[in-house]
């Protein structure tokens, strides 16, 4: 997964150990943690909201402390704070409403125990491994997440198996989804560097069983789904190329009002060039079409009504000196085959949506 261009600043080091007394060993080893954190402001204006969402609106984008013990047999990792998540294609809401409806003030936190070099188990609320895109704002290429991202979950509490062995990665997770209730998901992922500049990684991910869960953070939907990725990464400065393919697949389920299975399928292309030590233009470009007719019992997986496509344009150049960033965004989503009151606007028919945005804060 690519993380840029944005860079955190050097962890601080903190040490929380209790010292040698009268003789007797400390523990300090087990009392030294990194300190990161970022504030950052948003602002965002679009031509036609989805339903009753407003044309304008500035907010916290992110407040979060990160503290970790990444070394040693037992680690952790620990992220809280306030987070605004925008998505291509979806209702803006506030990072208040953020926070309360999706994954709270301790949005990643998990133990990880590393016997070796080579193999580990972590526990808790874990980044996805599904995707090329990471959750927040800061950790990624633009400031919107995009079209095939809003298919994929992003924060799941569960167990994770970890092995590393040269070139190749592999990861086993068993988790609840789309942060739901039923704990019936199984996710794994497998990676192989060619070189240090190119890796190649395959991910699939999906309910096993049958979960009723819905809300906020969990549509669904989406919830009782299956996810595959094939995601190639370039990484050498001064670019960031990461093309990926995605398909889900919703099987029939009368229980869910899905009486004809539907499936997604998408591909997207983000970038990042350095332009300069401080200057960076992210882009991304993104197209998905979903199956199925609504007369036939299809799913709403795109959330332009069954069977509709689409595709959107962003660019997002981004500007960052020591702890300060600041970076502008402009994004262009267009719905086809879409259902009449399913697309943006007060009535929901508008089938293009443009929004301009601005993210400014520090990194430290």
């Amino acid at each position: 997964m690519v993380t840029g261009p944005l860079q955190m600043a050097s962890p601080t080091a903190l040490d929380l150990g209790v010292p040698a007394v009268a003789g007797l060993p400390g523990i300090s080893q087990l009392g030294k943690f990194d300190l990161n954190g970022v504030v950052s402001g948003l602002g965002i204006a679009q031509d036609y909201g989805v339903g009753t969402s407003r044309m304008l609106r500035a907010d916290l984008s992110n407040a979060q402390i990160i503290l970790q013990k990444p070394d040693g047999p037992i680690q952790f990792y620990a992220e809280a704070g306030a987070y605004d998540i925008p998505a291509l294609g979806l209702p803006l809401v506030t990072a208040g409403k953020a926070l309360s409806n999706l994954y709270g003030p301790l949005p990643v936190a998990y133990l990880k125990y590393a016997p070796s070099d080579n193999f580990s188990i972590m526990a808790g609320n874990l980044p996805t491994l599904v995707g090329a895109e990471m959750t927040f704002t800061f950790e990624n290429v633009n400031i919107e997440r995009g079209l095939l991202w809003n298919q994929e979950n992003a924060v799941n509490t569960g167990v994770q198996l970890n092995y590393v062995s040269g070139p190749l990665t592999a990861s086993l997770s068993w988790n609840n989804g789309f942060y739901s209730n039923s704990f019936t998901w199984a996710s794994g992922l497998l990676s192989y560097a060619l070189n240090s500049a190119n890796t190649v990684t395959a991910v699939a991910a999906g309910n096993l069983g049958f979960s009723r869960s819905s809300s906020f953070a969990a549509p669904l939907l989406q919830n009782n789904s299956e996810i595959y990725n094939l995601i190639y990464t370039y990484n050498a400065a001064p670019w960031i190329i990461q093309p990926y393919f995605q398909w889900t697949y919703l099987p029939h389920n009368a229980q869910l009002g899905v009486l004809e299975s539907t499936s997604t399928l998408g591909g997207a292309v983000l970038a990042s060039y350095a332009l300069s030590e401080h200057f960076f233009l992210g882009a991304r470009a993104e197209y998905i079409t979903s199956t199925g007719t609504a007369a036939a019992g299809a799913a709403n997986l795109l959330f332009f009504g069954p069977g509709s496509s689409a595709w959107s344009l962003t660019l997002t150049p981004t500007y960052q000196y020591h702890q300060f960033f600041a970076r502008t965004e402009v994004s262009l989503v267009e719905a086809m085959g879409y259902v009449s009151g399913d697309v943006f606007g007060a009535l929901g028919r508008n089938p293009t949506q443009v929004r301009g945005l601005i993210e400014t804060g520090f990194l430290f």
